[in-house]
This record gives C-alpha cells, sequence and structure tokens, in this order.
C-alpha cells in the first residue's frame, strides 16, 4: 500500500463527485526496484590456422570467457477507483418537491376552494395581462359601502374647504421681496469674434428699397410678406386677407391678437335609405330602371344577402354600377363577387372600397376582371390591410397589363415601380379606346352621308 501512496501522493482510493460521468477504473504499472547480477561462464578456447609471410602454418589460440548479466526488475501494479454520483436536484418551494404536484388537477383543486379563498388566491397572484382592466389586476379593494352618489360640487367644496384650513408649513427662512437666495445664475460672457461677426453682418438694400420699407406701412409688408412666402411673419387671417385683396381686419397688426377661425359646420350626410331586400328583388328580376345600385354604408347586411345579390348578377343584363363602400365585405363574400363578375355583362363599374377583404382576395377579384371585358372602373382601396407587399403588387400589376378594358383603378401601390406600370397601361387602354371611339364616330358619320 506504500508504494501506491507514493506514486499517487494520496489514498489509493479517491471519491469524485461529477454530473455526467459513470464508475471507472483505471490501472498503471510502475518500476519500483531494478537488479543487475553478473554470472561468470565457460571459457572457451579457439584454434584458428594461417599461414605467415614465409608460407609456414601457423596456429593461433584465442580463449572467449562468456559472462551472463541477470537483470531483475521489480513492477508495481497500482489501481485507481474513481466513484462517480450524479446529483440532480428537485425544484423546490417551502422545502416541498414541486415534483410531487405534477399529476396534481389544479381544476379539482380550485373548485375545492371557497370563495373567500380564491379572494385571497387571487390577491397573492398577479395575472399579467394587458387586457384586464386595472382595478382587477390590483390586489387592493376598497370593501367599504358606497355613503351616496356622486356631487361633485360638494366634493370640490370639501377639498377647497379642508385646503383653507390645513396650516401653512413654516418656512425656515422668511421670504423677503427683492432678496435672492441662494446663488443666481449669471450668464457666461459671450464670445468676442461671435460679437464682431454679428456686427460685421449687414444687407444693402439700396436708397430706394430703403426708403420704400421705412415709409410701407403695416398692411404693405404684411402684403410684401404673402407675396413673397413669408408665412411665419403672419396669421392665417392676415394671409387670407392678403391673398384675397382686402383690407386688413382692426387690430390685427405686427402686435394683435388674433383668434382661431371659427369653424363651419357641416351638416352629417343623411344615411343610406336603399331598400336591400327590394334591390335584390330587381336585380333577380332584371330591372330595365336599374342602372346604378348604391349600397354604401349600410351596416346591418348579412352574408346571406350578400350571396343572393351575387348569385343574381350572372344573370341581371341592366346593372352597370355597383358600389358596395363599407359594408362589411369580408373574404367569403368576395369570392362569390368574383365568381360572378366573371359571368357578368353589363357591369361597368365596381366599387368595394373600406372593407375587410385580404390582399389574395383582392388579387382574385383583379384576375376575375380578365373575365369580364365590361368593367371598366374598379376601386378596392382601404382594406383590412393597409399594405399589400411587393409580391401582391407585382401580381396586380402583371394582370392590370392583361387586361385591355380596365380604364381606372382605385388601389393604393406603394411601390414607384407597380404604381408607373399601372399608370402608363391605363393611359394606353384610354388612348385605345378614345381611338376606337373617334374612328366609329366618324364611320358613323360617313355611313349618314352616303346614305343622305
Amino acid at each position: 500500500m506504500s508504494d501506491i501512496e507514493d506514486v499517487f501522493g494520496g489514498s489509493a482510493e479517491e471519491e469524485t463527485k461529477t454530473d455526467a460521468q459513470p464508475d471507472a477504473e483505471s490501472k498503471s504499472s510502475v518500476v519500483t526496484e531494478q537488479t543487475e547480477e553478473v554470472i561468470p561462464g565457460e571459457t572457451e578456447k579457439m584454434v584458428t590456422e594461417t599461414i605467415d609471410e614465409d608460407g609456414d602454418v601457423v596456429e593461433e589460440t584465442t580463449e572467449v570467457t562468456r559472462k551472463t548479466v541477470k537483470r531483475t526488475m521489480k513492477i508495481t501494479e497500482t489501481s485507481a477507483t474513481t466513484k462517480t454520483t450524479t446529483l440532480t436536484t428537485p425544484a423546490k418551494l417551502y422545502g416541498k418537491d414541486l415534483s410531487e404536484y405534477d399529476d396534481v388537477d389544479v381544476e379539482s383543486l380550485l373548485a375545492q376552494l371557497s370563495a373567500e379563498e380564491i379572494t385571497i388566491l387571487a390577491k397573492e397572484v398577479d395575472p399579467d395581462d394587458n387586457f384586464l382592466p386595472p382595478d382587477q389586476r390590483c390586489s387592493y379593494e376598497c370593501t367599504k359601502d358606497a355613503t351616496g352618489p356622486l356631487n361633485r360640487k360638494q366634493l370640490i367644496e370639501h377639498i377647497n374647504k379642508q385646503a383653507i384650513e390645513t396650516p401653512d408649513q413654516p418656512e425656515f427662512e422668511p421670504f423677503v421681496q427683492g432678496k435672492v437666495r441662494g446663488k443666481k445664475w449669471v450668464p457666461p460672457p459671450r464670445d468676442a469674434r461671435d460679437i464682431e461677426a454679428e456686427e460685421q453682418i449687414a444687407i444693402d438694400l439700396g436708397e430706394e428699397y430703403e426708403h420704400a420699407l421705412n415709409d410701407a406701412t403695416q398692411e404693405e409688408i404684411i402684403d410684401l410678406a404673402a407675396i413673397l412666402g413669408f408665412h411665419s411673419m403672419m396669421n392665417q387671417d392676415q394671409y387670407h386677407a392678403s391673398l384675397l385683396n382686402k383690407g386688413q381686419p382692426v387690430g390685427m397688426g405686427w402686435d394683435g391678437i388674433t383668434k382661431s377661425t371659427q369653424q363651419k359646420l357641416f351638416p352629417m350626410d343623411p344615411p343610406n335609405s336603399t331598400d336591400v331586400e327590394e334591390s335584390i328583388k330587381r336585380v333577380k328580376d332584371d330591372d330595365s330602371k336599374l342602372i346604378d345600385l348604391n349600397l354604401n354604408n349600410i351596416k346591418n347586411i348579412s352574408d346571406e344577402k350578400l350571396e343572393q345579390l351575387f348569385a343574381a348578377l350572372p344573370q341581371n343584363e341592366h346593372l352597370e354600377v355597383l358600389s358596395l363602400t363599407n359594408v362589411g365585405l369580408t373574404d367569403k363574400t368576395a369570392l362569390l363577387l368574383a365568381e360572378a363578375i366573371e359571368k357578368s355583362k353589363t357591369l361597368r363599374v365596381l366599387n368595394v372600397e373600406t372593407n375587410f377583404i385580404s390582399p389574395p382576395v383582392i388579387v382574385r377579384l383583379v384576375q376575375a376582371l380578365l373575365k369580364c371585358r365590361t368593367i371598366e372602373e374598379f376601386r378596392a382601396s382601404n382594406q383590412r390591410s393597409a399594405v399589400l407587399g411587393n409580391k401582391i403588387e407585382m401580381e396586380i400589376t402583371d394582370l392590370v397589363e392583361k387586361n385591355s378594358s380596365l380604364l381606372r383603378l382605385g388601389l393604393h401601390l406603394e411601390f414607384n415601380d407597380a404604381r408607373h406600370r399601372v399608370a402608363a397601361h391605363l393611359q394606353r387602354n384610354i388612348d385605345r379606346i378614345g381611338r376606337q371611339r373617334r374612328m366609329g364616330h366618324l364611320s358613323r358619320n360617313y355611313t349618314i352621308g352616303v346614305w343622305q
């Protein structure tokens, strides 16, 4: 055992603690003693015959003594055992292991609590939910009963009375008018170079301009400022009076005080009184007098009524303008509208602004315009998504460039490339249709002239 201690410098077994190492055992060999022993052997004689210079045969005898060296090495084999212990610290709360509560049903425990115990538990837990009102998140609860309804006037009188009756706190040093307490702030001296630079700045307007400005009245200077665009030198009333060539209002000089312009009140637009059910019936019956159908800002149109309207559109041959602004149109009903306008024969203007249509469905509506060659104006801005995105705008641009009948498009395109391409294509459509109409007008006049 002493040999092992000499090698390791400690005990043979040493216990170590790690987190994830298994038990291991290692062995090593150490040479502790080495001896050599020489054993003499037998002497042998070797006779060799050689021929000398004279040609005579000479015998030479050589004695060889053999020795044996015996080397002894003492090898001590040592071993060390490493004991590994994996420590897993369980999560504890108030000295109790939390793993015992993994299989506990929280709902059943809460069902066993009384209303008072739930209230106490709620005070200890902060839900940290922004959607809860502050009075439900705060642990403080006023248990006092209300003494009566709130009387604001009486409350303000009570606060004023309490403030008057409360004595002022005495000052350690009485106030003396004109006496400076503490250190008075003195601005630092200005640099002499800045003062010299300001003195050197001078504008030479010439004798004529200086004489004209010195003799000018305030009204003339205000008019001149309005002409030159110096809006910061005047108020709104002075500016509009100068533009309209009116006299300046009394007391509206440089030192005058202007009041805000009285806001003009306009009457509210009357609500849309269109009968939805009657309009749907007229569309189904293909009423020849129903050319423009305006259902804007009617909030209570159900999806069933919209589905009935869109189902009747393909059979109608007189409706030309359909306005569905701010009617709560969703993706579900918008897809039905796309299928309806593909089969429409007379629809020229379609307006679905201010609804809840997603960008992919807007692309579907624009795609439906390719099959309906009669629609000249399509508006679908101000939807659920304020920004369409580059991918959607490029898809809309490609579809618009394939449409030869569309003349006006009401969509907010964010990227310049999409805006320029759409505008250029719509202008080409307008020019082409204008030429076709002029040619048709000339040919009609020529035909009438020939027949006459």
